[in-house]
C-alpha cells in the first residue's frame, strides 16, 4: 500500500487505521475485563485454586506464539495472519461463553491467547508497513490509546456485566468486534505480498514455544502453585533451558528460521529488545501492586484504585503521539533515553509516596511514568522497524513484543518474590497495613531497578539508524 499523507481517521488510511484500533482493541479489552468478573467466575464454575490460571494460560499461549506469527506474516502477509488470529480469537471467546467448568474455561483461555498472539503483532507490522518513519510515532499514540480506553472501560464492562446480566457476557461482547474488524480488514487493507514457497520451520517453531512454554511457566508458578526447588519448578526449568539450546542449534542451520538469530547479533535490535524487556517489567509492576498497595494501605475503593493506575495508560498515548517529533530531530536513542529516564524518575517518586499513601499523587506517579513509557518504547519499536525491509519486519516487531511479554513474566515473578520475602520478614500477615506499604514499597523499589535497567539498554543504542524503506 502506498503512502499517503496524514495520520487520522479522515486521511486515506484512516480504514485501516479504525480496523487495526478496532483489532487491538480485542487484546486490551481482554486483558482488563476479566479481573472484576473473576468473583462470579468463581461463584458459577468453582475452582477458586484454578483461577489464576485465567491469566496465566492466556499471556503463556500469548507470549510464545509471537515469534511463530511473525515469522508467518513475513512470509505469507500481514493480512492473511491477522484475519486467522482474530477468527482464532473468536472461536475461543464464543467456547468460554460457553464454558460449563473452570477447566474448560482455562483451555478456552488458550484459544483465546492463540488468537492474541497473532494480532497484538500484526497490528504493530501493519502500522510500520503503511506510515512513514514520522508518521509511526502518531499511529503508535492512535493504538496505544485502545489501551488507554480499555483500562478504564474494560474493569467497567467487567462489573458491569457481572452484576446486571452475566459473566459470560465478558467473552460474547467480543463476537461483534471480532467481525467488525474483521471485516474493515478485509474491505480496507490490501497488501502486496511476493508469492513465494512457504517453508515453515516446524522443529524450530516446537523447540520455541514448548521450550519459551517450560521457562514462562516455570518463573509464573514458581514460588506460588509450587516451591522454587520442587520438581516441577527443577524440570520446567532444566527442560525448558534444553530445548532453548537445541532451538538455537536448529536455527543456525536452517534455511528459513523460524526466529532468525541475527535478530539479536545486530546491536540495535538488541538494545530495542531489551529497552522492551524493561517496559513489559515495569507495567506488570505498576498494574499488580498499585491498586493492592492503595486497597490495603488506605482501604481505597477497587474502582478508584484501578483508576489510579490507568493513569499510565493515560499518560502512554500521549508521550506516544508527540516522541515523532522528538525522535525526527533529536534520534531514536535521544527519544529513548528520555522515556527511560522519566520512568526512573516516575518509579523514584513513587517509592517516596509510598510512606505516606495517597491516591492522586499515586496516580500523577503514574501517569509520569506512562508517559516515560510512550517516548521509550515508541522510538524502539519504530527504530527496530525502521532499519529492515518489509521481509523483514514481522519477525522484528515480534521478537520487540515477546521482549514485553517476558519482561511481564519474569517481572511477575521477581516482584512476587520481593513482596513475599518482605511479608515473610514482618511476622504482621499479608493483610496488615504496614506490611502491603512495606511489600509495595519493596516492589516499587524493582520497578525503579527495571527503569535504571532500561536506561542502560536506551543508552546503548547506536546515535544512528539506517532507514529502510
Amino acid at each position: 500500500m502506498s503512502a499517503a499523507a496524514g495520520v487520522g481517521f479522515r486521511s486515506e488510511r484512516g480504514p485501516v487505521l479504525i480496523s487495526l484500533m478496532v483489532s487491538m482493541a480485542l487484546v486490551a479489552l481482554d486483558a482488563t475485563v476479566l479481573a472484576t468478573a473473576v468473583p462470579s467466575i468463581v461463584d458459577s464454575l468453582g475452582g477458586f485454586s484454578s483461577f489464576p490460571w485465567l491469566f496465566s494460560v492466556y499471556l503463556l499461549a500469548q507470549a510464545v506464539t509471537v515469534p511463530v506469527y511473525a515469522k508467518l506474516s513475513d512470509t505469507l502477509g500481514r493480512k492473511p495472519v491477522m484475519l486467522a488470529g482474530i477468527s482464532i480469537f473468536l472461536a475461543g471467546s464464543v467456547l468460554a461463553g460457553l464454558a460449563w467448568s473452570m477447566p474448560v474455561l482455562i483451555a478456552c483461555r488458550l484459544i483465546q491467547g492463540l488468537g492474541a498472539g497473532a494480532i497484538q503483532p500484526a497490528t504493530a507490522t501493519i502500522a510500520g508497513d503503511i506510515y512513514t518513519v514520522e508518521e509511526r510515532a502518531r499511529a503508535q499514540g492512535y493504538l496505544s490509546g485502545v489501551w488507554a480506553v480499555a483500562a478504564v472501560l474494560g474493569p467497567a464492562l467487567g462489573g458491569l456485566f457481572s452484576q446486571f446480566a452475566s459473566w459470560r457476557w465478558i467473552f460474547f461482547v467480543n463476537v461483534p468486534i471480532c467481525i467488525v474488524a474483521m471485516v474493515l480488514l478485509a474491505r480496507s487493507y490490501h497488501e502486496n505480498v511476493e508469492r513465494r514457497r512457504v517453508h515453515i520451520d516446524y522443529p524450530g517453531a516446537v523447540l520455541l514455544a514448548g521450550g519459551m512454554s517450560l521457562l514462562i511457566l516455570a518463573v509464573l508458578e514458581g514460588g506460588q502453585a509450587w516451591a522454587w526447588d520442587s520438581p516441577p519448578s527443577i524440570g520446567g526449568f532444566t527442560i525448558g533451558a534444553a530445548c532453548v539450546a537445541g532451538f538455537v542449534m536448529v536455527e543456525r542451520r536452517t534455511a528459513d528460521p523460524v526466529l532468525p538469530l541475527w535478530v539479536l547479533s545486530r546491536r540495535l535490535l538488541l538494545t530495542t529488545t531489551l529497552v522492551s524487556l524493561g517496559v513489559g517489567a515495569v507495567l506488570i509492576g505498576l498494574s499488580s501492586y498499585v491498586p493492592t498497595f492503595l486497597e490495603g494501605s488506605i482501604g481505597t475503593v477497587p474502582l478508584l484504585a484501578g483508576l489510579a493506575v490507568a493513569a499510565q495508560s493515560i499518560g502512554w498515548p500521549i508521550a506516544s503521539s508527540f516522541s515523532g517529533r522528538v525522535y525526527m530531530r533529536h534520534g531514536f536513542r535521544s527519544t529513548s533515553m528520555l522515556g527511560m529516564a522519566v520512568i526512573v524518575a516516575g518509579a523514584l517518586a513513587l517509592v517516596i509516596a509510598s510512606a505516606r499513601p495517597n491516591v492522586w499523587v499515586v496516580a500523577c506517579c503514574c501517569l509520569l511514568i506512562g508517559a516515560g513509557l510512550g517516548f521509550a518504547s515508541t522510538p524502539a519499536i519504530v527504530a527496530a522497524q525502521s532499519s529492515v525491509g518489509w521481509g523483514q519486519r514481522g519477525v522484528v516487531t515480534g521478537s520487540n513484543m515477546l521482549a514485553r511479554a517476558i519482561g511481564s513474566s519474569v517481572g511477575v515473578a521477581i516482584f512476587g518474590a520481593v513482596a513475599n520475602s518482605i511479608v515473610a520478614s514482618t511476622g504482621l500477615g499479608p493483610t496488615d497495613p504496614a506490611t502491603i506499604v512495606a511489600s509495595a514499597r519493596g516492589v516499587f523499589l524493582a520497578v525503579l531497578a527495571s527503569g535504571i535497567l532500561g536506561l542502560a539498554a536506551a543508552a546503548a543504542m547506536p546515535r544512528s539508524v539506517a532507514v529502510v524503506p
